[in-house]
C-alpha cells in the first residue's frame, strides 16, 4: 500500500474544505461534467478545477476527457481508505467505552457490597424507647 498516511492525510485534507464536500457528495450519486458540477457554486470554473484537481490528487475523484467535456467521478477506493480508518477507531472507542463501562459495573457492584444495609442506618432503641415499647406491650 503506498504510503498510507501520507494519503490519508490528503483525503481528510480535501475534505476538510466544504465546497470539495459538496462535489463528493454530488459524485455520489453519479457522474458529473465539470460545468454540471460548477453550476450551483459561486465561484468561477477556475477555481472549480482547482478544487477538482485537489479531489483527484488524494484519489477521491477521477475525471476524463472525452471530446470537449470532462466527466468526474468518484473513485470509491479513496472513500474506503477514510471509511476503514474511522471505523477501526470507532471501533477502538467502542472497546474502550464498553471497558470503562464493565469497570464502572465492578465499581457499583464492589461498594454496593461495602454499603451498610438499611437496617444497620435505623437508629438502635435507646432505654426510654425500650420501657415505653415494653409497657405498650402488657395490657
Amino acid at each position: 500500500m503506498p504510503n498510507y498516511e501520507g494519503s490519508l492525510d490528503a483525503v481528510f485534507q480535501a475534505l476538510a474544505d466544504p465546497t470539495r464536500r459538496d462535489m463528493v457528495e454530488r459524485l455520489i450519486r453519479g457522474p458529473l461534467s465539470v460545468s454540471k458540477l460548477a453550476q450551483p457554486l459561486e465561484m468561477s470554473l477556475p477555481a472549480v478545477m482547482q478544487h477538482l484537481q485537489v479531489l483527484e490528487a488524494c484519489g477521491l475523484v477521477r475525471s476524463e476527457k472525452v471530446g470537449r467535456v470532462r466527466t468526474c467521478r468518484i473513485e470509491p477506493a479513496g472513500l474506503r481508505m477514510a471509511e476503514g480508518w474511522i471505523g477501526r477507531q470507532r471501533t477502538e472507542w467502542e472497546h474502550r467505552l464498553d471497558r470503562l463501562g464493565d469497570h464502572l459495573s465492578e465499581e457499583d457492584r464492589l461498594s454496593a457490597q461495602d454499603r451498610p444495609s438499611e437496617q444497620d442506618l435505623l437508629p438502635e432503641p435507646g432505654p426510654t424507647e425500650q420501657g415505653s415499647a415494653e409497657q405498650g406491650s402488657t395490657p
